[in-house]
């Protein structure tokens, strides 16, 4: 039996749901490990759920993801929104949003696993997170939608702003349609909308959020108001004034260009919350994706970014473009299947249907859908799919030998052709399985040899175009 796909995209389990993720590096007895602490969606009618849980990896692999168990469970019968860690002397504090976030405690522990107890009320708000300058000063930012973000120096218990600090709406909030109270401030467009994450890179201060778009970006396939946007912010001082940077990850899948440079998203883009983490020399962007029909069962997704400086002092971050060595530009990394598998995911492993991050041309709304069973062989199948549809997956590693053939499983019999295709949803067919309807399972051989990393493409085709496939899981021989 050959052993099922891990740590690639998302990096934990198919049957794990950890949104929000915060990304710290601690070392703890001797350990230098990326701890990733976000919300739990474990509720599956609402966001979130009760209880945290704790991921961890090693910084020298980032594929091999370590489950601590529950880090901290309600205190107030509540469903806890994101929070964030920080560590300061020996001690690791989490501040965690109570009540849907509108209480914030921070509990302590002296392991970065937890669990985190003996919490203490704050106030902070909506979507907490801290940052431990390098002279030991501490400062909390938060807020979200209809609220502006704050920001503010913490007293030496961690648990106190010093109120002559506060700093209301240093970077303008969006505009929020379900919340459209006015609070006094004025709404933006293209600004604030939640997930507060400071950060300090190349001795800047930087202010990662969620930026809700309201104009189009048609370079992304955006024509209608949209969040599902990592953005950054940055400046010389932790109060700001911000300056704009840039967007670091877009959770829309691949982009699909046309040729006036107009993109069509290929994967169901929703809320978005995470941040940037140096590990062991390298950077990367943390953000999460949904799966289901809604925003209730989202997962932990990974991406390597460039940082650079530009010689204006101008911090880039995300997919950076140079011009004779110079940093000119960023825009949004591309979502990918492979996360931290940044040479590709080993193509002759089993895969499940549950790592695309293109699904494109149902009739129907094709999706992932969530599986909970805590199991290593876990597939959780792309459900709704029809005639045309493309599932596609960046990237495979087919090593320098070829493969002969490619095996298709379908959860239920069917009566369908697939097509393999590479590098593009149009790209080049390497194989036809053909599905006479009496089996889930068929294999095909390979037109072509395939060596080195690509996309690969699985088309599928009927006669039947009201029918509907439910893809399971694939791999290569």
């Amino acid at each position: 039996m050959k052993r099922f796909v891990n740590g690639a995209n998302p990096y934990m389990p198919l049957w794990e749901h950890v949104p929000d993720g915060e990304p710290r590096v601690f070392e703890h007895n001797g350990e230098k490990r990326v701890y990733v602490y976000g919300s739990h969606d474990i509720e599956k009618e609402q966001y979130c759920g009760r209880n945290y849980v704790v991921w961890s990896a090693p910084v020298s692999d980032l594929t091999d993801w370590k489950y601590h168990g529950v880090a901290y469970e309600t205190h107030y019968d509540s469903i806890l929104y994101a929070p964030d860690v920080v560590k300061k002397g020996d001690t690791y504090y989490m501040y965690a949003a109570e009540k849907k976030g509108s209480l914030v405690v921070v509990a302590s522990s002296k392991d970065p696993a937890g669990p985190f107890e003996n919490p203490v009320e704050t106030k902070l708000g909506f979507d907490p997170g801290v940052l431990v300058d390098d002279d030991g000063k501490v400062y909390a930012y938060w807020g979200g939608c209809a609220a502006p973000c704050y920001i503010a120096e913490m007293e030496d218990d961690m648990a106190t702003i010093k109120e002559d600090t506060l700093v209301s709406n240093p970077l303008g909030h969006s505009t929020c349609p379900w919340d459209p109270k006015d609070d006094g401030h004025i709404s933006l467009i293209d600004a604030f909308f939640e997930a507060s994450s400071p950060r300090k890179v190349m001795g800047k201060y930087v202010y990662i959020f969620s930026r809700r778009y309201e104009k189009p970006v048609p370079e992304l396939g955006v024509y209608y108001p949209n969040n599902g946007f990592l953005s950054y912010r940055i400046s010389d001082t932790p109060f700001g004034p911000f300056h704009d940077g840039g967007d670091i990850s877009f959770n829309g899948g691949e982009i699909l260009k046309d040729s006036e440079g107009c993109g069509t998203m290929t994967y169901q883009w929703g809320n978005n919350h995470g941040s940037i983490m140096e590990v062991n020399g390298k950077w990367y962007i943390f953000y999460h994706r949904q799966t289901g029909l809604n925003e209730y069962s989202r997962q932990a997704m990974i991406e390597p970014v460039d940082v650079a400086m530009g010689s204006d002092g101008k911090l880039y971050i995300g997919d950076i473009k140079y011009l004779n060595g110079e940093p000119v530009s960023s825009k949004p990394v591309e979502m990918t299947s492979q996360g931290a598998q940044i040479n590709g995911i080993d193509a002759r492993l089993m895969i499940s249907a549950g790592y695309a991050c293109h699904i494109y041309g149902s009739r129907k709304r094709a999706y992932i859908r969530p599986g909970y069973e805590q199991s290593d062989e876990i597939s959780t199948p792309v459900c709704d799919i029809t005639t045309g549809t493309t599932v596609g997956f960046r990237y495979l590693q087919f090593g320098n030998n070829t493969p002969d053939s490619v095996t298709l499983w379908l959860e239920k019999e069917a009566k369908l052709k697939v097509n393999l295709r590479l590098d593009s949803y149009r790209g080049r067919v390497a194989a036809t399985l053909s599905f006479d309807g009496s089996t889930k399972e068929v294999s095909a051989a390979l037109n072509c040899g395939i060596i080195g990393k690509h996309a690969v493409y699985f088309e599928f085709l009927s006669e039947d175009e009201d029918e509907s496939f439910i893809f399971d899981s694939f791999t290569f021989d």
